[in-house]
């Protein structure tokens, strides 16, 4: 018979058949499918983060219409539906207005039936930062931080990656490392984990965490040269390890002589009709990875490399 199961590497999907798996009897390998559970649950997850004192945006989970003008009223538009159990972003919304919130709530309400959708306040302008990492009984064994091209509110599967990151202040960063640490032993998570944050100067908030290995996991393990999935997989099976030879909160691994950036490919030629703009909800149906030795040559290299043809005329150039 089986002897154990791993969820957390199959992205949603399984993530979301972890209780129910648990609750037929079958052995789940790793963080505790309860523990998954209450990270995907968001109503819960930010009353948590609430608990640990770590910051996040202005939050409330939604019972009707009147509760989601309220609470825009209170903090102002524009704000952000966020369904829970949700594959890519799916019926995640930036709202900017009544009409809209009318609209989106209800898409919000059809995917997440069963589950309390939550409104958040959206922070415009801020960089969007991502952890990924490994953790063991709720200590963090391995980590790489990247940073996004785009500015918060482009879906992590749709935005660019750097790493190392590029605009983010050390005192920012290690406040992300500190709430990562809070959020790993609050959910004794034995596992791959993903934590995304916003970062505005050095303000540092949560945007959300899944209890499972992430799209970038692969990219940072060749960027650092780490397997990443490796480790986590030794984690889950309950084999030994060698702590001291990992990028521990304490001790980061971080390229100095070249940068890697991760680009996502679209298809929007082959779709009549789609509205080839970005938004919470994923759209990109591949990505490509590569490496420079500055952050101008890895981005060149990237974006080449998913097929955009650098135009010889007519360019605008802009300086912000």
């Amino acid at each position: 018979g089986c002897s154990g199961s791993i969820v957390s590497v199959g992205g949603q999907i399984p993530n979301n058949l972890a209780v129910p798996l648990h609750l037929s009897g079958v052995k789940i390998l790793g963080t505790s499918p309860l523990q998954i559970d209450r990270a995907e649950e968001r109503s819960v997850f930010s009353q948590i983060l609430d608990d640990l004192e770590v910051a996040q945006a202005p939050w409330r989970a939604l019972s009707s219409l009147e509760d989601a003008l309220s609470f825009a009223d209170q903090v102002g538009y524009p704000c952000l539906l966020r369904p829970s159990y949700v594959l890519s972003g799916s019926a995640m919304n930036v709202v900017y207005g009544e009409e809209e919130m009318k609209r989106f709530l209800e898409e919000a309400t059809q995917v997440s039936q069963e589950h309390p959708v939550v409104i958040t306040k959206f922070i415009c302008g801020a960089r969007e930062v991502e952890m990924d990492a490994v953790a063991r009984d709720g200590k963090v064994l391995v980590h790489a931080i990247t940073e996004h091209v785009e500015d918060a509110g482009v879906h992590s599967g749709d935005a660019t990656l750097m790493l190392p990151t590029q605009t983010i202040s050390q005192g920012a960063l290690e406040k992300v490392k500190f709430a990562t640490q809070k959020i790993a032993k609050a959910f004794e998570i034995s596992g791959p984990f993903n934590t995304q944050f916003l970062v505005k100067g050095n303000d540092v908030m949560v945007i959300e965490c899944n209890l499972r290995a992430s799209r970038s996991f692969p990219f940072v393990s060749k960027t650092i040269g780490v397997d990443f999935i490796n480790v986590a997989t030794k984690v889950m099976v309950g084999e030994p390890l060698d702590e001291a030879s990992l990028p521990s909160l304490e001790r980061p691994i971080i390229p100095l002589d070249y940068v890697g950036i991760k680009a996502p490919m679209f298809s929007w030629p082959r779709l009549r009709e789609a509205d080839p703009v970005l938004r919470c909800e994923m759209a990109s149906t591949g990505e490509v990875a590569c490496f420079g030795s500055n952050i101008y040559s890895a981005f060149l290299k990237a974006m080449l490399s998913t097929g955009f043809k650098l135009p010889q005329k007519g360019i605008l150039l802009g300086i912000q």
